[in-house]
């Protein structure tokens, strides 16, 4: 190749992240050390809840009731055990008494009530050696936390003749915020070792294995900080840092895979380095670039929701995804224009090959590509029997969703000896009736004492109602304590929400309580998901468009990514609702599924799995493209990419696994569906299901009409070649009757 030739090949791109390699990773590194900074102490910042809908009439009555009855939703529960003597001992209730006026001057706190002070039996265990201390603890989450880190120590323990635990809503979720955090740093020394051990069994070059690595850090680290600047204007959900380490690793990993393999692929052709670089950045850089868009517009689509908890992972996964794709799109090439051919040192692969073996890690690269082609042809013989297959078998692991309940995470998300846990258990089991465990319906306007009665009639003559305690009456408002007949949150429930919300009453009435939340969030869902599904097929379609030109291979890319979530959606339902395998993974199965985590799996499995995708289908119309043999073009993309999907798998696999060993059941469910999702997706869908249903459309595969054929031709990217620079008229001339016959027989097909 000429130098002239090199020079041309080399794009106003490359020449910018390669002009100065060893400034840009400096100044990479500064910045890198500014986000650990900036990002530190990020997850105090966040909070543990965000699941309920803010505009929703439930928010809405609860924030009243906090403020004009704060005793009406206490959030911090006292559990105070007598031992052996009863609650009404003397001593027991001097005790309980002292214990209650001290909590009751503690700065934060509101609304203090004891079993001592109301003698309310809901406050009273069945067998009468356990009682309650319930309170209320203002501010928000941070400000909650605070002081629950504050006067938890002072109470907790043994005072006098009692034992005093701590628990109530506020305990729970900073428990359960501190156990992520805990479960997050272990995920991590888990991952690390783990990945990097695979990295290099992947590329054989210890220095090659790195390259990925780093990427994914800075890309952790820069998302921190970019999260920690985003608490300061709204609220964020600590489980989102797990997210930002699954996907910081997994895509930077994915990215840096795809382009450290194809620099590695342009070496061994013969191109020095600059030029390597350039086209590396021409073909898989593009394929990066659309994989990053894809992945970003499935996780922004949670932004249409109200509940922090899914905008959280929204701000989270944009930011992680493109900071990964920066990294490896800036970063990596700088990195590979120091090392060059250096890149395949430390062959730690060596002692395993015969001797006299090349030691650059093409040979074996070539293997696998052989064995990915003959695969490939075997799968398009029998093209039809394969597509039936595993389609019916993907839809067969996709039943037991059918039968998915909603319900809300309570204290059973954390581990059986989590203090908060307990003392939940001991009230939901040995009580009558908790606190917060019922509906509370707000009533709004001076009304009668007889037009309160009539109405607390027409409440308790509802089917599913146990009791109505009230009405409580204040300045303009009052309110009726309804406890439901049967689980709390249970669909009887539900229904007596909307039947309270019916109800006729001479005043306005609202309803709040743990079941109305959940109705509420529920109906939030239900509003938008359309919406965040539109986005996500809408942009989906269009930006793999632009990729192949094809009108038909983004319908077929939706609908073969819906597929490959089935696995994941029905062993959600089977394990983690239906208890199955509970005890090997360590966790209680409350017999539904939190509202929200179905539509966060989905954003974020349908992404990843449209990130495999691209990589596949780059490569598959980068060959069509050369060659016009449909055939011949998926054997050749299955050849290039099976091997390395799987392994950028497998590695995703193992970060969202490491994520799934956390002992709260949301992150395990999460990290470990979505680790089967993206199993299923590269071992199953990418290596059977696309090939064969490829093979059955044959070139009708890349029809569009030509008004579409010529906004392709103008606007489209490919990770193809262009055709490369000459001064030869006549070969342009045959290049560009090539693409129009190419376009003929498309068109035709």
């Amino acid at each position: 190749m000429s130098d002239v030739n090199s020079s041309e090949r080399v794009g106003g791109w490359t020449r910018f992240v390669t002009a100065r390699p060893r400034f840009a990773l400096l100044a990479a590194l500064v910045i890198t050390a500014l986000a650990v900074f900036a990002g530190s102490g990020v997850a105090d910042r966040m909070g543990s809840g965000g699941w309920e809908a803010p505009d929703a009439e439930s928010t809405w009555t609860t924030q009243v009731l906090e403020r004009e009855f704060p005793a009406s939703q206490p959030n911090l529960l006292l559990l105070v055990d007598s031992g052996g003597a009863s609650v009404d001992d003397p001593a027991v209730a001097a005790e309980a008494a002292r214990l209650t006026d001290r909590l009751s001057a503690e700065p934060g706190i509101t609304g203090v009530g004891s079993y001592w002070r109301t003698k309310s039996p809901t406050l009273r265990s069945s067998d009468g050696h356990e009682a309650i201390v319930a309170a209320r603890i203002g501010g928000d989450e941070k400000a909650a936390g605070e002081t629950l880190d504050r006067i938890a120590p002072v109470y907790r323990g043994t005072n006098g003749p009692v034992e005093v635990s701590v628990g109530g809503p506020v305990a729970v979720r900073h428990e359960m915020q501190s156990t992520i955090q805990e479960d997050l740093l272990r995920a991590e020394l888990i991952a690390l070792p783990v990945t990097l051990v695979l990295l290099v069994m992947v590329f054989g070059s210890a220095i090659a294995a790195l390259l990925p690595l780093g990427v994914g850090i800075v890309a952790i680290l820069g998302t921190n900080a970019v999260l920690r600047g985003i608490t300061e204007f709204t609220e964020v959900s600590v489980f989102a840092q797990n997210l930002t380490t699954a996907l910081g690793l997994g895509l930077a990993i994915d990215y840096a895979l795809f382009i450290v393999r194809r620099f590695r692929e342009e070496l061994s052709a013969g191109a020095d380095t600059r030029v390597a670089i350039g086209t590396t950045l021409r073909t898989a850089g593009r394929t990066v670039l659309f994989s990053a868009l894809t992945v970003a517009v499935s996780l922004a689509a949670m932004m249409v929701f109200p509940q922090y908890f899914l905008r959280s992972f929204a701000y989270a996964g944009i930011a992680v995804v493109l900071l990964a794709a920066a990294a490896a799109l800036i970063l990596l090439p700088a990195a590979l224009m120091l090392l060059g051919p250096r890149v395949n040192a430390l062959d730690l692969r060596r002692l395993l090959r015969r001797r006299g073996k090349p030691a650059s890690g093409a040979d074996a690269s070539e293997s696998s590509g052989r064995g990915w082609a003959r695969f490939s042809a075997l799968v398009m013989r029998r093209a039809p029997v394969f597509a039936v297959v595993t389609t019916v078998g993907l839809l067969l692991l996709g039943l037991p969703f059918l039968g998915v309940k909603f319900g809300t995470a309570d204290d059973r998300q954390l581990p059986a000896n989590a203090e908060s846990r307990v003392v939940q258990e001991h009230i939901r089991e040995g009580f009558p009736g908790s606190p917060g465990a019922g509906l509370e319906v707000l009533a709004e306007g001076a009304a009668s004492p007889g037009r309160y009665a009539d109405f607390k009639e027409r409440i308790e003559a509802l089917p599913g109602v146990e009791r109505v305690n009230g009405p409580v009456t204040g300045e303009g408002f009052a309110y009726f304590d309804v406890l439901p007949e049967g689980e709390s949150v249970g669909q009887d429930a539900q229904d007596l929400v909307r039947e309270l919300r019916a109800e006729p009453a001479p005043f306005d009435t609202s309803v709040t309580g743990t079941a109305a939340v959940l109705v509420d969030s529920k109906d939030a869902i239900a509003d938008r998901l359309p919406w965040a599904v539109g986005i996500i097929v809408v942009v989906t379609l269009l930006l793999v468009f632009l990729l192949t030109g094809s009108v038909l291979i983004p319908l077929q890319a939706v609908v073969l990514n819906a597929l490959s979530l089935t696995a994941m959606f029905g062993a959600v339902v089977w394990v983690f609702q239906d208890g199955n395998l509970s005890g090997i993974l360590s966790f209680t199965s409350t017999g539904d599924i939190e509202t929200t985590l179905p539509v966060l799996m989905f954003c974020v499995a349908f992404g990843l799995s449209m990130d495999y995708g691209v990589f596949l289908l780059s490569r598959i119309k980068e060959e069509y493209d050369r060659t016009g043999d449909h055939e011949q073009a998926v054997t050749f993309g299955l050849r290039r990419t099976g091997g390395l999907i799987t392994a950028a798998a497998v590695i995703l696999a193992v970060v969202m696994v490491a994520i799934g060993t956390s002992r709260v059941t949301n992150t395990k469910m999460l990290g470990l569906g979505i680790a089967l999702a993206v199993l299923m997706d590269a071992m199953v869908v990418r290596s059977l299901l696309v090939p064969a249903v490829m093979k059955l459309m044959g070139r009708v595969t890349w029809w569009a009409p030509a008004p579409l054929r010529a906004f392709h031709r103008r606007f489209g990217l490919s990770e193809g070649e262009e055709p490369a620079p000459t001064s030869d008229q006549g070969a342009d001339e045959r290049s560009e009757t090539n693409g129009r016959e190419r376009d003929k027989i498309t068109a035709g097909a």
